[in-house]
């Protein structure tokens, strides 16, 4: 099919594909990306295995540490207390940063103008790369539980509530930062800055928000300032599944207000699906 151009020139317009088909392509491309996604070396280091290098250096080096006692009265080691903290930054890693880095790349080296030209459907390319962020999410997820388990000796919870909470929060922090990060992909000028300009934003957020610093101790005006972006309550959320309940009390607010995070969350990802609107190009308008 074609459409007359303000030059008269015959311009190709693809017709959209049918929804199934759209999904399916989408759903084949997640092999892709994940393929894609672990050739990368540096990719698997700074959103794979760094939460996990982390929490092996916080274990070790707080080893004497006394986090708190839970209510039989046993220690909370320096493992137990930032399990949920690296589960969180773990979200933030693979979906937000990953993912802006990774798209504010594929911009530069003409790899998305090359799939504006193909059949391939913009919602078929989220799907690949929310999809991705899924699988690497759920593997990073896994072998930091079992690390802690079995190499720190984090007891584990045993109420099925608070797998059921686990889960809930993983999915729409996978989802939401995956968004938010296809979103964030936009504000890089080149392939080369994004490292540059992505990762400052999501360090900042790991320190404002809980995950290497106790969040309690911060200033009040900065959990404050933390309560707007979703880290805080993302890792407030894995928080009430991994930490005793007595913990709760060193919230803003004295409870895990798992509530307050469903909501917050859930208003972040729609922030980000109506910035990825309109925002996401194949190709940069000052390209």
């Amino acid at each position: 099919m074609t459409t007359a151009a303000p030059n008269n020139a015959a311009v190709m317009v693809t017709p959209p594909l049918p929804a199934g088909r759209t999904i399916r392509l989408g759903i084949s491309r997640i092999g892709y990306e994940v393929r894609t996604y672990f050739r990368q070396g540096d990719s698997v280091f700074f959103t794979f295995l760094f939460p996990l290098v982390f929490l092996t250096i916080f274990s070790v080096a707080f080893s004497n540490a006394n986090f708190g006692r839970d209510a039989a009265g046993h220690v909370v080691t320096a493992a137990d207390y930032y399990l949920p903290a690296m589960l969180a930054a773990g979200l933030l890693l693979s979906g937000l940063q990953n993912m802006a880095v990774d798209i504010a790349g594929e911009k530069s080296d003409g790899t998305l103008k090359r799939l504006g030209g193909s059949p391939l459907p913009v919602f078929s390319y989220f799907i690949g790369k929310i999809g991705q962020v899924l699988v690497t999410g759920i593997l990073q997820a896994a072998l930091l539980i079992v690390i802690a388990a079995t190499a720190f000796g984090v007891s584990l919870p045993s109420d099925p509530a608070k797998w059921l909470t686990f889960a809930w929060v993983f999915l729409l922090g996978v989802t939401t930062c995956s968004v938010l990060g296809i979103a964030l992909s936009a504000l890089p000028r080149t392939g080369k800055s994004a490292t540059a300009v992505i990762i400052p934003i999501t360090l900042i957020l790991q320190f404002i928000s809980g995950v290497y610093l106790q969040f309690n101790i911060l200033p009040t005006w900065l959990q404050n300032f933390a309560g707007i972006f979703p880290l805080k309550w993302l890792a407030q959320g894995m928080r009430s599944v991994f930490l005793p309940d007595s913990f709760k009390t060193l919230e803003a607010g004295h409870e895990w207000n798992l509530t307050g995070v469903l909501i917050a969350t859930v208003i972040w990802l729609v922030v980000g699906l109506v910035l990825c609107r309109v925002t996401f190009r194949w190709i940069r308008k000052d390209s």
